[in-house]
């Protein structure tokens, strides 16, 4: 009851009214009087409270005002700024490529410039060792297994067809134009073909790869075993698309033109055609 009649006495205060009284000094007449109660001024308090803080808050938001607060930044001038860098970048780029062009020409005007050597020259290896390896025992089941099943293929040298080699139609291994020519008597088994760096090797007949990996000199070189005892071979390539065992068509893309191999300074293809074991000229049969 005793906390109950306090809480009532408070309620009774807080509407209990007052008047506010501007009275003249001299006179002492009222000129201006304001009934007021506690609570009217708290409410009046809060709302005026409310609707400062809300008029803040639109100033700042929809007034440049807001960029003289920490945080907060003209949207134009960050584009500005972004704009501003990346010109910065390009001109970076500019001028070490500017740089570079001057070194160039300084170390041509003094002759101290390094002559770059003749590309694609001719195939200069020697050794010829395609029959000689020694086939490992997962090959030569390999080897019994398609002779087996594909009378028309042969992957031993020596083996003698019954039709010649004329009634074949060969597909281009790559277009461009042969830089050094066969010679048997220079010990030049093939063609060297210039292309570029990207363009794909493809295969000249159907059939089965037979050799596919790395030699120091040769670089990266695909092998092909062909119907009537015809192999191909693709030497300094940069990249070899096809595994040993792996059947492929005529025009199949098996490895990409490359400069690879201590006989090879510039981007070609060397291609050899050999017909039971020995050597013939491509360009009897192939238009490059």
């Amino acid at each position: 009851m005793a906390k109950e009649t306090g809480k009532r006495k408070w309620r009774d205060r807080l509407r209990h009214p007052y008047r506010l009284v501007v009275m003249n000094d001299d006179t002492f007449a009222e000129q201006f009087s304001l009934r007021l109660t506690p609570l009217g001024i708290l409410v009046l308090i809060g709302a005026i409270t409310i609707v400062m803080t809300t008029l803040v808050i639109l100033l700042i938001a929809f007034t440049p005002l807001r960029e003289y607060i920490p945080g907060y930044s003209d949207p134009e001038l960050r584009n500005e700024l972004d704009l501003t860098r990346q010109r910065v970048d390009s001109l970076n780029r500019a001028a070490e490529a500017n740089t570079l062009w001057v070194n160039n020409l300084q170390q041509i005007l003094t002759g101290n410039d390094k002559p770059e050597k003749p590309g694609n020259p001719r195939d200069t290896s020697r050794t010829r060792n395609i029959a000689a390896v020694k086939p490992s025992p997962a090959d030569s089941a390999l080897r019994r297994e398609i002779e087996g099943d594909m009378n028309t293929y042969s992957l031993r040298l020596g083996v003698k067809k019954s039709s010649g080699i004329s009634g074949f139609f060969f597909f281009a291994p790559v277009k461009g134009a042969v830089t050094t020519a066969y010679s048997a008597a220079e010990e030049h088994y093939g063609v060297d073909v210039a292309a570029a760096e990207s363009d794909a090797v493809k295969a000249t007949l159907d059939g089965t790869v037979i050799s596919a990996g790395w030699s120091p000199e040769n670089g990266y070189v695909i092998q092909l075993q062909h119907s009537n005892n015809i192999v191909s071979v693709y030497k300094h390539n940069s990249v070899l698309l096809k595994k040993t065992g792996q059947f492929v068509k005529a025009g199949d893309p098996i490895a990409i033109v490359g400069s690879s191999g201590e006989q090879s300074t510039g981007p070609h293809l060397h291609f050899e055609l050999w017909y039971n074991g020995i050597p013939i000229d491509p360009q009897d049969f192939i238009s490059f």
